[in-house]
């Protein structure tokens, strides 16, 4: 298999997935717990319960995301250790 995407593109895609998982990770158990500084206010939603279902469908997709680059960046590893010549 030939990569679609530039190594450069799929390991900053990678990074950029890991973060997002990590992040929207913690924001959705906040959601999910109930925390104060989410669900304190006048204008916060009041279902938490599907606000935090929502962002960790964002996760899922994140995580396929970081599979699909991933494997991106290994093809790119594969094939320059064949010794392809790039042009």
């Amino acid at each position: 298999m030939k990569p679609v995407v530039g190594a450069m593109q799929a390991w900053s895609c990678v990074v950029i997935s890991l973060f997002a998982i990590i992040i929207l990770s913690v924001i959705g158990s906040l959601y999910r717990s109930r925390h104060h500084e989410f669900v304190g206010g006048v204008e916060d939603p009041d279902n938490t319960g599907e606000v935090s279902s929502t962002i960790f469908t964002a996760v899922i997709v994140y995580a396929a995301f970081l599979v699909c680059c991933g494997l991106q960046g290994v093809l790119h590893m594969r094939e320059n250790r064949r010794g392809a010549i790039a042009l």
